[in-house]
């Protein structure tokens, strides 16, 4: 492995390290700890779906795979191997540990074998009224196959002992959580409280399911399968996009098993079986765990206990410039506006979009879908503009991973009602967050634009933090203009000098600040670099970044994920410092700042710096013009940069080590918030 270069599978495994030391972090609130398991335990699945099963597929080239990755999918998939055991027993044992504190606070998760006889009764009742009916067996024969198993599910592995070996028999049997909540309340004893997992009352009830069996003992192990779940889509002509895409969900269904985790208590015969069945083989993932799996539920554990249990609601705070119960479209051409979630409210954005729903003199808004709210007010927003008699442009993509069924029906949904629905670009990923109002007043258009680092999503709006600016600024919307016709006129390529569109422009981009800052720093001038961003793993910006930390160009990156870069070695990037932040918040805004020899530029984007980004999605990144924007973008960046609670150094021995404690504690989403309130405290009128 390269000592200047970090394979990004490694690293993403480093950043769910960060999560799962807040999930040991003792102050954190108790209930979020668990929290953290199951983002853990969630992080972890669509890993092994998307970035194992990508290996996997790579490690079959042989050595070209080498050329293609630039590092051997086999020694890293061995790597991966190594940590993820590794990593799973620190969790099994934060996993305890946050029990035996539950238990110290009178809430207790028990199993079957642990119910008073109150308790059996309600399991007794809620076994037959709402579990029964829900579950299914299937019955494993020695020379049958198994049925194809549902990716990410969990089963019970049953065995059914009887004293004449040869007629043992085996089952498997889905736990039905689709519709049944995972955790189910039980009566209390005095003070306590009692949690019992499905998996249990299902344990409980097993016998009443195979009472026509001749047994003497039966038990129930937890087995789960992760599969491939990339898409393959046959690129014909001939045929839609949508019924590729289709048809592709399809196979994801039958795509192949990446990871297979089981009960460390199950039968040798029964296990063997299995893996057999589901041809697994010695480079196969085959995990032991514990009587649990699917921890991702945790996340929405039942609201139990005392308020310290929990995180404090935050209160958004509200815009100086958008007065409530007035014209947003007016405070936006008085002033370029930007908005940081969660601090801030989405509504502003819903506002907006249901104020230009009803303008008579808004004629037209288009905007880019990419993940939507599971009852979506945007869409609803949408749907009442067509109703009122606006042209609607939506640009859905179709390739938002594990978002895809939900964005077709979406899809479906607009173009019943008439709004224009253009399906994103073959072959290209449209992540881009755009938004663009047109009003038509005396012959003279007004644009009004919505640039964004995140999803036009009110859902993840509350817990992901995310830049979005509201701008009638004509450099900006006149190009965020000449990116719809991109869309709307079979992908036509158009100049742009003040947006910067990937996959057009943006390596050059970054490349030509980059080098400006390194001529600068040659110069004996302040040359500086700020990156706020998700990943950064695409190895020709990595090299140029190198470049300038040997032309003395002071470089600070918070990155949240994946880390390719390698900071501090000597005679190479020594002037890069790098720090991860995990808090409460997912910190998901992506900003850049360059000195520019004192005339500082700052662009927000949707972009990561990682080469599927640069090159195969289209991506806005965007300037900042307004100056007290800048500043204050300055400042947040300054605020994170000081994180010494929940800030970890990012090395080269990915150690994820804590940003050592100054004299005072600065926790930057704390802190992030308070600098939002002061800035946006109300100066009374003179």
């Amino acid at each position: 492995m390269s000592k200047t270069f970090i394979p990004k599978e490694i690293s993403w495994l480093s950043f769910n390290e960060r999560v799962l030391q807040e999930a040991e972090n003792k102050c954190v609130p108790l209930i979020e700890r668990f929290k953290f398991l199951g983002i853990y335990s969630n992080n972890l699945d669509e890993y092994f779906r998307v970035r194992v099963a990508t290996l996997r597929r790579l490690s079959q080239f042989g050595s070209k795979s080498k050329n293609i990755l630039g590092y051997s999918p086999k020694s890293t998939l061995k790597r991966i191997h190594e940590i993820v055991l590794s990593q799973n027993v620190r969790f099994e044992k934060i996993y305890s540990a946050l029990i035996q504190e539950l238990d110290g606070h009178k809430i207790h998760i028990i199993n079957e074998k642990q119910l008073n006889p109150e308790q059996i009764e309600f399991v007794k009742n809620y076994f037959h009224t709402e579990v029964r009916t829900r579950l299914m067996p299937f019955l494993i024969e020695k020379d049958s196959e198994l049925p194809n198993l549902t990716d990410d599910a969990i089963y019970l592995a049953i065995y059914l002992k009887n004293k004449e070996p040869e007629k043992n028999k085996y089952s498997l049997l889905e736990i039905p959580t689709n519709v049944l909540p995972r955790f189910v309340i039980l009566p209390e004893k005095d003070d306590d409280k009692y949690v019992i997992f499905i998996d249990d009352i299902i344990r409980f009830g097993l016998k009443e399911i195979f009472f026509i069996f001749d047994f003497d003992e039966i038990s129930a192990y937890t087995i789960k399968l992760t599969k491939d779940a990339e898409l393959e889509l046959v690129d014909d002509i001939s045929e839609s996009f949508i019924d590729k895409m289709s048809r592709s969900l399809q196979q994801r269904k039958w795509g192949s098993p990446v990871r297979f985790i089981y009960d460390r208590e199950m039968p040798h015969e029964l296990l063997k079986m299995l893996t057999k069945k589901l041809n697994f083989g010695p480079d196969d993932v085959v995990m032991p765990g514990n009587r649990y799996h699917n921890f991702k539920d945790f996340i929405k554990f039942p609201k139990l206990g005392k308020k310290k249990f929990y995180y404090e609601p935050i209160v958004p705070v509200y815009h100086k410039d958008i007065q409530p119960g007035r014209s947003i479209l007016s405070s936006i051409k008085k002033k370029d506006i930007m908005l940081f979630f969660p601090y801030q409210p989405f509504d502003y954005f819903i506002d907006l979009l249901r104020e230009a729903s009803i303008d008579p003199y808004v004629t037209t808004i288009q905007i880019t879908l990419y993940r939507l709210a599971r009852n979506s007010s945007v869409i609803n927003a949408l749907l009442n503009a067509v109703r009122n008699g606006k042209s609607v442009t939506t640009i859905v993509e179709l390739q938002a991973r594990f978002d895809e069924e939900a964005n077709i029906t979406w899809g479906n949904k607009l173009m019943e009602e008439g709004v224009k629905v253009i399906y994103g670009v073959p072959g290209l990923k449209v992540h881009s967050k755009l938004c663009l109002i047109s009003r038509e007043k005396n012959k003279i258009i007004e644009r009004y634009a919505a640039v964004g680092t995140g999803n036009f999503n009110e859902d993840t709006a509350r817990i992901y933090t995310d830049h979005l600016l509201l701008t009638t600024n004509k450099k900006i919307t006149y190009e965020v203009y000449k990116a719809f016709g991109f869309f709307n006129v079979n992908y036509r390529k158009d100049n742009f000098y003040h947006l910067v569109l990937s996959p057009f422009f943006l390596r050059n981009k970054v490349t030509l600040l980059i080098d400006n800052e390194i001529k600068n720093a040659k110069a004996g001038k302040k040359a500086f670099i700020y990156l706020k961003l998700n990943n950064i793993t695409d190895s020709e910006i990595i090299n140029h970044l190198y470049e300038a930390s040997k032309a003395g160009v002071t470089i600070r990156l918070i990155i949240r994920g994946m880390i390719s870069l390698v900071p501090g070695l000597k005679d190479l990037s020594e002037n890069i410092k790098a720090i991860g932040i995990v808090d409460r918040f997912l910190e998901h805004t992506r900003f850049m700042i360059f000195c520019n020899g004192g005339n500082e530029e700052c662009y927000i984007s949707s972009a990561d710096l990682m080469t599927r980004n640069i090159e195969h999605r289209i991506e806005v990144t965007c300037p900042v013009f307004d100056k007290s924007i800048r500043n204050e973008m300055k400042e947040i960046f300054e605020i994170q940069w000081s994180d010494n609670v929940k800030a970890r150094k990012l090395d080269a021995a990915l150690s994820n080590e804590y940003v050592k404690p100054g004299k005072n504690a600065i926790q930057s989403q704390i802190e992030v918030y308070n600098y939002i309130k002061k800035v946006n405290e109300k100066t009374p009128d003179k």
